[in-house]
């Protein structure tokens, strides 16, 4: 181990650490590899060699090489492969880890390497991991920033959708569900004449009287299509009981809640026998749901918010009804990011003030609930440290009813305009971690209450002293398009703490065009003119557009997250490209593209190749009598 590759090899060793991999340095305990090492000279004597960490996970060996100087991470030869000569097998990264890889594989019976290519330091480096089998070939695979796709939980995964190029079985699921909820549409609007605000509602009413049937107080054979109990009663009562048996309350809003499915035994159509189907179209949609749906949300363990997946399917084909009232429901892996970047804890009590179908609510709720096994703790997070609002009356009872079926039928959400509450009221819920998405694109210079930073500005004034408001919203919003905007801009920052601001992929919000960010504050501490605040850029987050399924999650994701999460507090140090720390003004553009610059040495390589260019392109206009355009203009004195 070189002494200035010390320094690279223990900043490996932190990576392997968490990410929970056991490697083991300068050879192997496990006698097999340790024999093949024995004439893994890179010289080719036959000698012994040793990579810098060995290891197997599962049954894959893992083999990594490191070099200190990035310009050392891989030489190719003149047809473009990764060059095997012995000196450059030496003296490169990648080129010494497929060595000793194809070295393994030969001489081992392990069929399935991994090989790292290592160089660089924590601040400025790069991790190319290659996979080789047992006919030594070797194929480069997307460079990473971390072990986390790794280790026992997720090298599998990884196996199967990088090097495979196959689906999980979670990608499966996916499929499935937005397949179902693609179908369920057709049926509603081919067998229910539905409008589109509806068809959520339906969804949802169903969904609750399928919990009665675990009481013997529903059953799929109760729907008979009688003229006089029709089908939709049936269902509206199962809906009453269940709504008592969950303890939603007060009854007020109990009452609104149950106002709002009376459509269920109110359309005529709907409780009326169809001829094709051979029952009413809602015991058709009940069998739907319940084979289809209801059991995977009932035993569902994620965060995944199934109502909220299937609300965003029915919207997308609503020709915009969803982005004309300013709806843009918040993807499953944003709500979870937002979790991690409070680092939410047991004991924090959440106020979402925009809760749509309530997915913030639903992640807090599990990332909260998985930190505690006491069963008081348990009780009191649903039942009081979950708090919400919104505005339009089918969205708040998609919510409320969202959080019954994931086991809480307490929480604490009403039907109010956010914007006309009194702050200092909703302090006294006492809650310190605000979350939102807030409606988009409704201000104007005649309703300035209604820009997404007024938004921010009423929950940071809602929140305790010291709590954390995360929120996304357009990149626009951080620039401060008009002036009442920058005005509110400066009033956040004299007595509130931008803590950083992260721009995120461009199709977050797959249909929509949003370019969406996440900012993090601190409410109630002026922001100190010192302070410096994060700006990053994780528009590479590891996920993207798949055809007729939208946006998904790529094995990079969780290497991508990690990263960012490690950059986010402080854990590594990151290359200005990707984060930069730096005091603010309310006038400044609060995103990573305005504070970024280019501040990377170019390599000597780049700097030839630009002088190369500027040499063929000066030639070139010479050469089309064009040389007038490199003479010197100034004016003689």
């Amino acid at each position: 181990m070189a002494k200035k590759e010390v320094k690279t090899d223990l900043w490996v060793y932190e990576l392997l650490k968490k990410a929970t991999i056991d490697l083991e340095p300068q050879g192997s305990t496990i006698l097999e590899i340790d024999n093949a090492l024995k004439t893994a000279s890179k010289s080719k004597t036959k000698n012994v060699g040793f990579p810098e960490y060995v290891g197997v996970v599962k049954d894959f060996i893992l083999v990594i090489e490191n070099k200190a100087d990035i310009a050392k991470h891989i030489k190719l030869d003149d047809k473009g492969l990764v060059s095997t000569t012995v000196k450059d097998t030496k003296n490169y990264a990648i080129n010494g880890a497929l060595f000793y890889a194809k070295h393994l594989a030969k001489n081992t019976s392990y069929k399935k390497i991994i090989a790292f290519g290592i160089s660089g330091d924590e601040k400025k480096h790069r991790i190319s991991p290659l996979y080789i089998d047992e006919t030594e070939y070797y194929r480069e695979l997307p460079d990473v920033e971390s072990f986390i796709s790794f280790n026992e939980q997720n090298i599998q995964e990884y196996y199967i959708r990088e090097i495979l190029k196959e689906e999980t079985d979670k990608d499966k699921e996916l499929s499935i569900i937005l397949k179902d909820a693609s179908d369920l549409h057709e049926d509603l609007r081919n067998y229910g004449n539905l409008k589109d605000i509806d068809k959520p509602l339906i969804v949802s009413g169903i969904l609750l009287a399928l919990r009665e049937a675990e009481y013997k107080n529903f059953s799929l054979d109760d729907l008979t299509a009688d003229e006089i109990n029709t089908d939709g009663e049936k269902i509206f009562k199962a809906i009453e009981s269940n709504l008592k048996r969950s303890k939603v309350a007060p009854e007020v809003k109990r009452d609104k809640i149950i106002s709002q499915f009376s459509i269920i035994k109110d359309t005529q159509i709907l409780n009326e026998m169809n001829q094709t189907l051979k029952k009413t179209p809602l015991k058709h949609f009940t069998q739907f749901l319940y084979d289809k749906i209801y059991k995977s949300i009932k035993y569902s363990n994620s965060s995944e918010d199934y109502l909220g997946r299937f609300y965003g399917e029915f919207m997308s084909y609503s020709g915009g009804d969803g982005q004309t009232l300013g709806i843009v429901l918040t993807p499953r892996h944003i709500t979870d990011l937002f979790c991690d970047l409070v680092d939410i804890q047991a004991n924090d009590i959440v106020l979402d003030p925009c809760a749509g179908t309530a997915g913030f609510l639903i992640a807090s709720m599990h990332h909260m609930l998985k930190q505690t096994n006491d069963n008081n703790r348990q009780k009191n997070i649903k039942q009081k440290q979950l708090h919400g609002l919104e505005l339009q009356p089918y969205m708040f009872t998609i919510a409320t009813t969202n959080m019954i079926l994931r086991g809480d039928g307490k929480s604490n959400l009403i039907n109010e305009d956010f914007l006309k509450q009194d702050p200092f009221k909703l302090q006294l819920k006492e809650a310190n971690i605000g979350m939102m998405n807030p409606p988009y694109s409704q201000g104007s210079k005649n309703n300035v209450d209604l820009y997404e930073i007024s938004f921010i500005e009423h929950l940071l004034n809602s929140i305790t002293e010291g709590g954390k408001v995360i929120v996304i919203v357009p990149q626009s919003t951080m620039t401060g398009k008009t002036k009442e905007e920058q005005s509110t801009k400066a009033n956040i920052l004299k007595h509130h703490t931008l803590e950083g601001v992260v721009t995120l992929n461009k199709d977050t919000f797959y249909g929509v065009g949003v370019m969406p960010c996440i900012a993090v504050f601190t409410a109630g501490e002026a922001h100190p003119k010192e302070k410096k605040s994060k700006f990053i850029d994780f528009r590479d987050d590891g996920y993207k557009v798949a055809p007729h399924i939208g946006l998904i999650e790529t094995e990079q994701a969780k290497d991508k997250k990690a990263h960012l999460l490690d950059v986010w507090f402080d854990r590594i140090e990151s290359e200005t490209k990707f984060c930069i720390k730096t005091t603010i003004g309310a006038d400044d553009e609060w995103l990573h593209s305005f504070y970024y610059f280019n501040d990377e040495i170019p390599m000597d390589e780049e700097f030839e190749k630009t002088i190369a260019d500027y040499l063929t392109f000066e030639f070139a206009m010479i050469m089309q009598d064009r040389e007038y355009l490199f003479e010197d203009n100034e004016d003689e004195a």
